[in-house]
């Protein structure tokens, strides 16, 4: 079956057109994939440390292309294209250098002459399914540590990214023996014939087909990991400046249209909220807006007709339910699949925009009288990936830190960004399994191993 990848800001434009790869090709790949993995777990690290670091040089020098695809492909403003292509080369120098790192540890054995040791090995051929929003940060971060840790790697992206996994793929081949990293095209179905193939899998995605992967995955006996997606909250407080906190929020809710697992959805405010509210309007209508391919742009648009619908038709509702429309809320004139950054206010907690993730450029505004009850609100919903607190205020800070439920927090910062050596991943709905990226990747893309060691003679 034949799929195609489309521009988002000119549908018209075929960016990528590629077989789907059925069960039988899913099988065969896989096979390779693991006759590719042994040699390669049997050779040493430093030999995978160069094959990764020649890996990022060969991704560094086609950043320019890649980046060009990347606007092109999923409609990513260029600046923030061409910062992710920079943070995939760190990704793979990251984890070339973590390849080195200790593969065990020791503990005190049964005797002074006795050893006792627990050491790490691959699990053998990890798959990956990812999303289109980082066509190549996401990638990276799960088959970067994959192969570093000497398992090979199957990745299925989706089909509105395939042309830029491909390219990443065909970039990569000569840094590393054959058969370790292919890519396997397609919908629903390839995913489902991967999970069978597979010793471990990592998947990007919605909450639903996430739970469906984690049961599906422990009914084989294999590790896997979700991260679904968040709604995630910003604290205002009133010691905050509220132009500063405004600008901060504007860019991390309303940034690549809002298409981010980490991107602000909620503005939660402490107190009097009309000097926040205010400064982050005109924040939001400062935004640039436009063609993706130009510097200054900021909002390019979503993925699909069906995405720009979901954001139109949420602002509707909330208008609907009592919300005031605070800007935005209709789809953009011309070709293209852009819809204006819209902020919503006057709403309970519980309306369905302050429930649900819509995955586009809309937030909501909600006013509280104290921090327990800002608490309250956050904590409220069904995911707990990210959130973010705006204060000087360091004590109250972290007791804010303490009491919320999300995996991380950050500190008059914005929801979005993720740092690629600190662990990735939330709490709730947002995430299933061990965290992604830092040192925690070596949990799941490892298995341990304890072995006892006595002297042959007492």
């Amino acid at each position: 079956m034949a799929l195609e990848s489309r521009s988002p800001q000119r549908p018209d434009e075929l960016v990528a057109e590629f077989e789907e790869a059925g069960a039988e090709a899913v099988a065969a790949a896989a096979g390779r994939a693991r006759a590719a993995a042994g040699p390669w777990a049997a050779g040493s690290a430093l030999e995978r440390s160069a094959a990764l670091e020649r890996a990022a040089d060969a991704l560094a020098g086609a950043a320019p292309e890649l980046t060009g695809l990347m606007v092109r492909e999923v409609g990513k403003p260029v600046t923030e294209a061409g910062a992710e292509l920079s943070r995939g080369v760190g990704i793979l120098r990251y984890y070339a250098q973590q390849a080195l790192d200790p593969d065990g540890e020791t503990y005190p054995g049964p005797s002074p002459a006795g050893l006792l040791l627990a050491r790490r090995r691959p699990r053998g051929v990890a798959g990956l399914i990812t999303p289109w929003n980082f066509p190549v940060a996401i990638p990276l971060w799960k088959a970067a540590p994959a192969l570093a840790f000497g398992n090979a790697v199957l990745l299925k992206p989706s089909p509105d990214a395939t042309g830029l996994a491909l390219r990443l793929a065909e970039l990569l081949a000569p840094a590393l023996p054959d058969d370790l990293l292919q890519v396997v095209p397609g919908g629903a179905g390839t995913g489902k014939a991967l999970l069978e193939e597979v010793d471990c899998l990592s998947f990007t995605g919605s909450v639903a087909v996430g739970r469906q992967v984690a049961v599906a995955a422990t009914g084989r006996g294999i590790p896997s990991q979700a991260e679904m997606g968040g709604l995630n909250a910003s604290i205002v407080l009133p010691d905050a400046d509220p132009e500063r906190a405004a600008t901060v929020i504007a860019g991390a809710a309303m940034g690549y249209a809002g298409q981010k697992c980490t991107a602000t959805s909620r503005a939660i405010v402490v107190g009097d909220p009309g000097p926040f509210t205010e400064a982050l309007v005109a924040a939001v209508q400062g935004l640039a807006v436009g063609d993706p391919a130009e510097e200054a742009t900021v909002v390019g648009p979503v993925i699909t007709e069906q995405a720009r619908r979901r954001v139109v038709e949420a602002a509707e509702e909330a208008a609907s339910a009592g919300g005031r429309l605070l800007t935005g809320g209709k789809a953009g004139d011309g070709p293209g699949w852009f819809v204006a950054p819209t902020l919503v206010d006057n709403l309970d907690p519980g309306a369905r925009l302050a429930q649900e993730e819509v995955f586009g450029p809309i937030a909501v505004v909600l006013a509280v009288p104290d921090t327990d009850q800002a608490v309250a609100v956050a904590n409220g919903v069904g995911y707990g990936l990210v959130s973010s607190v705006f204060t000087g205020d360091l004590d109250r800070a972290l007791g804010l830190a303490a009491r919320l439920d999300t995996g991380m927090i950050r500190v008059n910062a914005p929801t979005s960004g993720v740092d690629y050596l600190a662990p990735f991943g939330g709490e709730k709905g947002s995430s299933f399994g061990p965290r992604e990226q830092g040192k925690a990747a070596r949990d799941f893309y490892t298995s341990t191993r304890t072995i006892t060691i006595l002297p042959a003679e007492g």
